[in-house]
């Protein structure tokens, strides 16, 4: 089972099209079963996860609407106006069922933040994954903190359990070592330690031109995760490998300014 997490970078940059093609030729070569989906854009009565599902030969594909990052306001150039910002998600197999959960945020206040979380109908059982982005602001490191703390919560329940692990993916902006995450290292696996991943890999590079280097929390660490916990008490997540994607420039421009995180899971 191919599992693959991306932050797309919504319509930020001013060259979201030209981005597109690199986009697309990544997730065609990689062929992921599943990959959640940071940053995408939703208008013009589609989504860009649905674009890309019909590209990638009709896979299944969600969308939920969120407020991290906030989109522009006023707009950065015209393609932005009246354009949602949103996670989504990408299946190989049917999406049985959604929910869209909130995500703490008094801090920072405004529209809340949301994880999606989908149920597939794998042929092994119901798969359960949940795709997020959370708060990277140090002014607010105490909404991640709680944002971290939902979302171990969930994929925790014990009405997501059955056959197959529960996954959690996305962009959670915090290196898997790093306090923010803390909550969730008691509950999940790190599917990139687990499957054998470069230590010294990142998903936010300097090497980027387009790179926030502002972001010193994040920048030139792994930030984007595919985590999992077994299906039920005492069960293992058994991962054959872990790689990057998306980490190279296509056509002389990288496809986002984040690199992919994929991880081949035994089912």
């Amino acid at each position: 089972m191919r599992v693959m997490t991306w932050n797309l970078w919504w319509r930020f940059g001013g060259a979201w099209r030209e981005r597109e093609a690199g986009i697309v030729a990544t997730l065609e070569r990689v062929r992921p079963d599943v990959a959640g989906l940071v940053e995408v854009w939703a208008g013009d009565g589609t989504t860009q996860a649905h674009l890309l599902a019909d590209r990638l030969g009709g896979m299944a594909a969600a969308f939920a609407p969120t407020s991290l990052p906030p989109a522009p306001d006023p707009p950065e150039e015209p393609s932005q106006a009246g354009i949602e910002v949103g996670i989504g998600l990408l299946s190989r197999w049917p999406i049985v069922a959604t929910e869209v959960h909130e995500l703490p945020h008094p801090q920072r206040g405004g529209p809340p933040p949301t994880a999606l979380l989908a149920t597939l109908d794998h042929p092994a059982g119901p798969l359960r994954v949940v795709v997020a982005c959370i708060e990277w602001e140090p002014a607010f490191a105490a909404d991640q903190l709680a944002q971290s703390n939902a979302l171990a919560a969930l994929a925790a329940d014990p009405r997501l359990d059955g056959d197959l692990p529960v996954l959690l993916v996305g962009d959670l902006n915090a290196a898997f070592d790093q306090p923010d995450l803390r909550p969730l290292r008691d509950v999940m696996v790190d599917t990139w330690t687990a499957g054998g991943g470069d230590p010294a890999a990142v998903t936010l590079s300097s090497a980027v031109p387009e790179a926030p280097l502002e972001a010193t929390k994040q920048i030139d660490r792994r930030i984007d995760h595919v985590l999992a916990r077994p299906g039920r008490p005492g069960g293992v997540v058994t991962v054959r490998r872990a790689y990057l994607a998306g980490d190279h420039p296509v056509g002389g421009r990288y496809p986002s300014d984040h690199f992919a995180v994929v991880a081949e899971l035994e089912p």
